[in-house]
């Protein structure tokens, strides 16, 4: 039997939600994919904010550039097929691709993100 929260969502389906981020140059990639992964249902929701100023040291230099930050909400186990959407779409030689387990999550939400996928 599994333990629950609440009365509809069980702590294993809270536990499994996830977020990665990605950084890209301009305002239109960061749309572009994001309905991509929303389309394939690789991620339930993502937010895209900015512009923000990123400061980074790339082929020896200290480099400033402009950015949108791309954060996916997701599943576990949709993580290796968002992964892969988002290297093979991605500009950038070496693309920033953060994951983060979330160890906390409204049960309402959890269980729409699960909907999503």
């Amino acid at each position: 039997m599994q333990a629950r929260l609440g009365r509809e969502t069980p702590i294993n389906i809270m536990l499994s939600i996830i977020e990665v981020t990605t950084t890209v140059d301009s305002e239109l990639k960061a749309i572009e994919l994001a309905t991509y992964l929303v389309e394939s249902r690789l991620a339930a929701c993502i937010q895209i904010l900015g512009p923000i100023t990123s400061v980074y040291r790339w082929e020896g230099k200290v480099q400033k550039g402009v950015e949108w930050k791309i954060v996916a909400k997701s599943t576990r186990d949709r993580l290796e097929p968002l992964q892969e959407a988002i290297l093979s779409r991605h500009p950038y030689q070496t693309p920033e691709l953060l994951v983060i387990e979330c160890d906390h999550v409204h049960p309402k939400y959890a269980s729409w993100v699960m909907e999503c996928m």
